[in-house]
């Protein structure tokens, strides 16, 4: 009789487990609900009679002994990795010509000595382990809902065909040089080959073969009942989930008989003692106050505090992106400079370049993505005491250039940005700059041969270190503005005066306004230039356009 609840739920379920995975042992139990199997008509013997003996319905016995009602249900205790043949290898692996390799040699003598003790205790259920080729199939093309119309979205396109190490895999132990390090064009097929995660992975399924009575041994009718994978961190998948308190899973074959089966499967691993769990318990305790003690001795039992009246000034940024520029293969040159009052570690790096990267087509700008991380840390010590001293905040320059085939760069453009006076995460946007000459033989020469006007000195971006006047003149020097620099920042303050309450708090509040106003008045700064570029962009469009298109008054008609 069917069950009345089926579980209809298949999907994968995930554990953890800190045991060694040799001491997991389950349960699985197969039954056939709907019989295949037919009546056996008999006529009568006794002339005259009409009426049928019910015997003649009896299932018969066959030669060895063996009824079909025998062979309507099956349960079988399996270990982890432990490696049950279903009839198909049996009859395989008994010809000796079958056995290719020493696996299957292997497998022939434990199914002789399965024979010569007695045969198999199991007859439809069966295992593939790890060492086995086989794969289903169906993994690679699952649904990840349980929609009728679900279209696979490009992640799950491209997960479809990962693959997992084996843990028995073996280095080679000579290698030969490759001529081609990346492969910039790959195919589907390399792809594929390829798509590997590099945490080693043991796969077992759970078999059974659905035949009818008499017809075992196809691989048609194999079923997967459940796939178990474990990984070296001891995390169990199990697909689908132990049955527990749920009802039994179906499955309903295809063909002419369409038969019904239902099974269910069981987690029965031997529980630990209360003395192990305690012995356990007390090693992963120590384990864990070893490692703990290993960290404090990293960091250091001492919090480390910032002297009396000083700023230290933490950055972790990171490179974003490059994009609006003429030319391919861009790389960044990027440094911080520190001004009067500020001081670095000397093991401390303020500079960096990215690697160099191809642009990609976004819409109407081609865009490189560095994803170029650097951190540094500074400090500010305040001296100067005075009422009008406005302290300077520390400003990040960047230089963008491009590469050709032959290995020459040009500059691409100039820029500079003043870090953030408030702490947190921020995203700057720098827009860059680089000096022309005008003439199509400048524009001819860093074409072909490369090369460009340079600055000698970068601060020249935004105020001259060597400038002393009060007036800061660039009247005559020739730009043209070019793309745009991406900065993604994290900043980090420290200073005793966010927690004494005293007058150097007082005095260290209000040099933080004074830094914060000062950077106020870069950001108003960074806006005026972008008005003032936009407006030199407006008057080189005018004087491009024909001039019956301009009125008199400078407008376009």
């Amino acid at each position: 009789m069917a069950e009345a609840v089926w579980s209809s739920d298949t999907g994968e379920a995930v554990y953890r487990s800190r045991d060694p995975v040799r001491n997991l042992r389950l349960r699985v139990h197969l039954q056939r609900i709907t019989s295949g199997n037919f009546l056996h008509y008999q006529p009568a013997t006794q002339p005259g009679k009409d009426l049928i003996d019910l015997a003649t319905f009896r299932p018969q016995p066959t030669a060895s002994g063996h009824r079909p009602d025998e062979d309507e249900e099956e349960e079988v205790v399996i270990r982890w990795q432990e490696k049950l043949f279903s009839q198909f290898e049996v009859d395989l692996y008994q010809n000796e010509a079958a056995c290719q390799s020493p696996l299957d040699h292997q497998y022939r003598q434990e199914i002789l000595k399965l024979e010569d003790s007695g045969g198999r205790k199991n007859r439809r259920i069966f295992t593939y382990t790890d060492s086995d080729r086989y794969t289903n199939l169906e993994e690679h093309c699952q649904k990840m809902t349980t929609a009728t119309n679900e279209v696979p979205s490009f992640l799950v396109e491209r997960m479809a065909n990962v693959r997992r190490r084996r843990q028995d895999r073996r280095g080679m132990e000579g290698g030969i040089l490759k001529s081609r390090i990346v492969t910039w064009e790959p195919s589907e097929e390399f792809v594929r080959n390829n798509h590997v995660i590099n945490t080693p992975l043991q796969t077992m399924y759970i078999m059974a073969d659905l035949g009818p009575y008499g017809k075992l041994g196809y691989k048609k009718y194999e079923q997967v009942l459940c796939t178990l994978k474990v990984d070296s961190n001891g995390v169990i998948t199990v697909k689908p989930d132990f049955t527990g308190l749920k009802g039994p899973y179906r499955i309903e074959t295809e063909g002419e008989k369409q038969e019904l089966w239902k099974y269910t499967i069981d987690n029965v691993s031997s529980l630990a003692q209360p003395e192990e769990e305690e012995r356990e318990q007390r090693v992963f305790k120590d384990l864990y106050g070893r490692h703990k003690e290993y960290l404090s001795s990293l960091v250091g039992t001492d919090f480390e505090m910032t002297v009396p009246g000083a700023l230290r000034l933490f950055v972790n940024g990171e490179v974003v992106s490059a994009q609006g520029y003429e030319y391919d293969n861009l790389y960044v040159h990027f440094l911080v400079e520190l001004p009067t009052n500020w001081s670095s570690s000397a093991f401390q790096q303020l500079s960096g370049i990215t690697q160099t990267c191809a642009t990609k087509s976004l819409g109407l700008d081609k865009v490189a993505y560095f994803s170029y991380p650097f951190t540094f840390e500074a400090s500010f010590l305040h001296e100067d005491e005075s009422a009008d001293a406005v302290p300077e905040w520390p400003v990040l320059y960047c230089k963008v250039l491009s590469l050709d085939f032959w290995q020459r760069y040009r500059v691409e453009g100039y820029g500079a940005v003043v870090l953030p006076a408030t702490p947190g995460s921020h995203i700057l946007t720098v827009s860059t700059w680089r000096p022309m000459e005008l003439g199509t033989r400048a524009e001819l020469r860093r074409f072909f041969i490369g090369g460009s006007l340079e600055l000698e000195d970068l601060s020249y971006v935004r105020i001259p270190g060597t400038f002393k006047g009060e007036r800061l003149s660039r009247f005559g020097f020739r730009t043209k503005t070019t793309g745009s620099v991406t900065f993604r920042l994290h900043c980090l303050q420290q200073s005793r005066a966010f927690m004494e309450s005293s007058s150097l708090r007082k005095r260290m509040r209000s040099v933080l306004d004074h830094l914060e106003g000062f950077s106020q008045q870069s950001s108003i700064h960074n806006v005026l230039e972008a008005f003032r570029r936009a407006r030199r962009r407006m008057q080189e469009a005018r004087e491009s356009l024909p001039q019956d298109l301009v009125s008199p008054s400078g407008t376009m008609v």
